[in-house]
């Protein structure tokens, strides 16, 4: 994966049926939905640059909304729309993990 994007990040947007929390509980579909479209906008998006996916259960329920960018297996909780501008200035765009979003 890392010689077709420079940085790949996957939101969580799995959906539980047995009432436990899930990222899609939280907003992170919008929260996708937002990143994909401002990388789309800015013309960061595809080969050598960045990647912005949805999957199912990253397994991280507890900490949701949840993300995770590759190749540097840094995972993410964030809230809103200015956390996830941090995580893209910061770390997909500058190589500087957002220390205070980060998930231990």
């Amino acid at each position: 994966m890392s010689n077709f994007y420079k940085r790949h990040i996957f939101f969580c947007n799995n959906i539980r049926n047995d009432g436990k929390q899930c990222c899609s509980e939280n907003g992170a579909k919008q929260m996708y939905r937002y990143a994909k479209d401002k990388c789309r906008a800015n013309g960061s998006l595809g080969v050598g640059r960045l990647g912005v996916s949805e999957s199912r259960c990253l397994g991280r329920c507890e900490n949701g909304p949840v993300a995770v960018v590759y190749p540097d297996n840094v995972w993410y909780q964030y809230i809103d729309e200015e956390d996830i501008d941090e995580i893209f200035e910061s770390h997909m765009e500058s190589d500087k993990i957002v220390n205070r979003l980060l998930i231990k």
